[in-house]
């Protein structure tokens, strides 16, 4: 579902910062290369992530769901000299992908990968967070949440992808095979009434959810 007129988009992307020739060619590549590429965060929500990293100046982010890495690199292009990017996902079959590019980076001694399941690794990072963003399985969104926010600083930023899940937060009646819809609509209500964060629902693209730890 598109949430904002397609010319709209254009015009906002038009008097956008434009992204780098590295990001245009892993976009390229992961349409050309990757299954379900929609899952790469693309130009404008890539320069909103890269501008707001850029404001906090983190020196720690953690990224819940690295995909083929655009969001990692917009996400790293704020952080401080000595800051660390870690990053998890679970496939193992982007992660070549993911170094090609990383490596070609600015950012290629700064971000760290790690593979496996989210939970597991997020238990045992024994590490706390300027900047978080979540974009893993649906599903487990709470679960990451309450994983999260104690690794998360005070002042801290937390932000989860897909949270109005093509519109489908909306429908009061949903299939019993989807476990992701009734998910996000528990985790978009858990999130506006924790009294830990002050939250912001942005319609961007496909929503975008922003905390920030009291």
């Amino acid at each position: 579902m598109d949430f904002i007129d397609n010319k709209i988009l254009d015009y906002a992307l038009l008097h956008s910062d434009n992204e780098s020739e590295l990001l245009k060619e892993l976009a390229r590549e992961t349409y050309q290369k990757i299954l379900q590429p929609r899952m790469l965060s693309g130009p404008l929500q890539g320069r909103f992530l890269s501008l707001l990293s850029k404001i906090i100046q983190p020196k720690t982010i953690l990224e819940v769901g690295t995909f083929t890495g655009y969001g990692t690199l917009c996400l790293a292009e704020g952080l401080q000299k000595d800051g660390l990017l870690h990053t998890i996902d679970i496939n193992e079959e982007l992660i070549d992908f993911q170094k090609k590019y990383f490596n070609r980076s600015d950012y290629k001694d700064q971000i760290k990968c790690h593979l496996g399941a989210a939970k597991g690794v997020i238990s045992k990072l024994d590490l706390s967070y300027d900047l978080i963003f979540l974009d893993a399985d649906k599903a487990n969104y709470l679960n990451y949440f309450n994983l999260l926010i104690p690794k998360l600083n005070p002042k801290g930023i937390l932000i989860a992808d897909n949270v109005l899940w093509s519109g489908k937060v909306l429908e009061e009646i949903t299939s019993i095979k989807d476990i992701d819809t009734p998910a996000l609509k528990e985790f978009n209500e858990y999130v506006k009434n924790d009294q830990r964060v002050e939250t912001l629902l942005l319609p961007l693209r496909d929503g975008l959810t922003i905390c920030r730890k009291v």
